[in-house]
Order: structure tokens, then sequence, then C-alpha cells
């Protein structure tokens, strides 16, 4: 068995100001590191915000993974002994930019993440979409698939990652009024139908006249809420992950009688309308 300690950061976030978000970003990492983290998942575009205007404004803040932002985090790792998955706008060298989040432990960053599902809202009007939508990222024993915020809307995303081996799906996100029932249920749903662990890192606070919702969780393999920040204040959530747990798809209620298998149960000969 091996099990491994997550956590989840609901803050609040400044536009445009990456100084001020990594010095909360440094002070809550602390924070949740000692509660037992082990990786430690911040919000969606949590260095930067999400209400821009136009791509040119984005720019201005957007950083490449190599820039002095992400160096930042990865020296809060390091002084933690931790892992952190923070967002961010990412500029890419011909000129984009994209919705991302990096995953970065003490000596460096492991991987990163590019939205592949893009709402026509705040940046994302704006963003250039990911194209890789499989990618796990071994953080010890833990592995861990990312989607960001819209991703989850889609069950394909979480089930790509299932498939590829992901222990937990984490979910950076910037979810607004009107985001609350997909919040509630969404989580527990990909959860559930993955046997996978699930967790939603929601914001709080207001952008340009959007508020933001908070209502982080973390979702156990059955769908059921471990951690639930059902509110808009600050909060830190933590959880034990069982890989063991997650890795049993081959569910056993009375033997020879009543078993589900989460993937071999699974006719992908009949699902080509679902990528037509």
């Amino acid at each position: 068995m091996s099990k491994f300690n997550i956590a989840g950061v609901q803050m609040d976030i400044a536009l445009a100001d990456a100084e001020a978000n990594i010095a909360r970003v440094e002070s809550l990492c602390k924070t949740a590191v000692s509660k037992g983290a082990q990786l430690v998942v911040f919000p969606e575009c949590t260095l930067t915000g999400y209400c821009f205007d136009s791509l040119a404004e984005a720019k201005k803040i957007a950083q490449p993974i190599d820039g002095s932002n992400v160096e930042r985090v990865v020296e809060i790792a390091k002084q933690n002994d931790t892992h952190v998955v923070i967002g961010m706008l990412e500029s890419g060298s011909d000129g984009v930019v994209y919705n991302s989040a990096v995953l970065v432990n003490q000596t460096g960053v492991i991987g990163v993440y590019r939205k592949t599902h893009l709402p026509h809202l705040g940046v994302d009007r704006f963003t250039t979409p990911g194209n890789r939508a499989d990618q796990i990222f071994e953080v010890g024993q833990l592995r861990v698939g990312i989607n960001i915020c819209y991703d989850c809307s889609f069950p394909e995303s979480a089930r790509v990652l299932a498939l590829a081996g992901a222990d937990v799906v984490v979910l950076p996100t910037n979810w607004p009024p009107g985001s609350g029932r997909v919040s509630d249920l969404i989580p527990n749903t990909r959860a559930l139908e993955n046997n996978v662990y699930f967790m939603s890192v929601n914001r709080i606070g207001t952008e340009k006249g959007f508020d933001f919702i908070g209502k982080s969780k973390i979702c156990d393999p059955l769908g059921g809420d471990v951690q639930f920040a059902n509110h808009a204040n600050e909060a830190i959530i933590v959880a034990e992950i069982d890989t063991d747990w997650a890795r049993r798809k081959h569910l056993v209620a009375v033997p020879g009688q009543h078993e589900v298998h989460r993937f071999k149960d699974r006719r992908p000969d009949i699902y080509g309308s679902v990528v037509e």
C-alpha cells in the first residue's frame, strides 16, 4: 500500500501582480506542508490572474516556463521539500499564450499541462489550446494527471488520464457564479466513473466584476467527498491518497454475483461517434 498526502489551496489572486501572488503562494504553501502535504495544488492562473480583455494585455504578464516566476515557485518547493502544481499564463515561443499548469519539485519543473478546452470567458478568449490530454506525471509513487477548469466538463479529459494510469486528477480552476452545480457534482462524478481521486482547487475573490465561488473539494474513488471547502473563503483542504484503492478497477460487492470493472467493462468498439 502506498499513501500520499495532497492539499489544495483555495485563495484570492491579484490580477497582473505576480509579486503579490507569489508572496501568498509562499506563505500558503508553508501552511499546507505543515498539515502534511507532499503535493500542494493552487488554482488556475494563480501567478497572473484570469480576467484579461485582450491577448496584448495577457502577454504583458505571461512568462515562459523557464521564466523567473516559475523559478521562484521551484524555490518555494525546495524550501518546503514538496511538490507544487500552480496555474499561470505561459508565453509560447511562437507569440501565443497558453493557460497552463506547471508541476515542480525541489529540483525544477517536472511537467506542464496546457488547457485543452477553452470557454469564451476571460483570458481563454485569447489563449491557444493545448494538444496533449494524456500526460501522467510521477510524484514519488503517486501518478498525477492534470486538467484545468472547463476541461472537467468533458468526461473524456479525465478518462484518458485514468486510462494512462492516473491515481489522482487535479483540477486548478476559476469557477464564477453559475458554476455551483459543476463544483458540487462534476468532481465526484469524474472520481466515481474512473475510480480515481479527483481534487478541484478553485479561487476566491473578485476580478473586474467577476466573483469566484471557492467550493474546492477532494473526492475519493467512490465519488464521496473527503474534503469540501463549501464556501468562498480562504481554505486549505488536505487528504491522504491510497494509490492501491485508485488502481483497483475491479470492484467486488458480492463475489461472483455483483462485480464491475471500471475499465474492462468499457465498449470502445461502439464509441466511435464520440470522436467524429
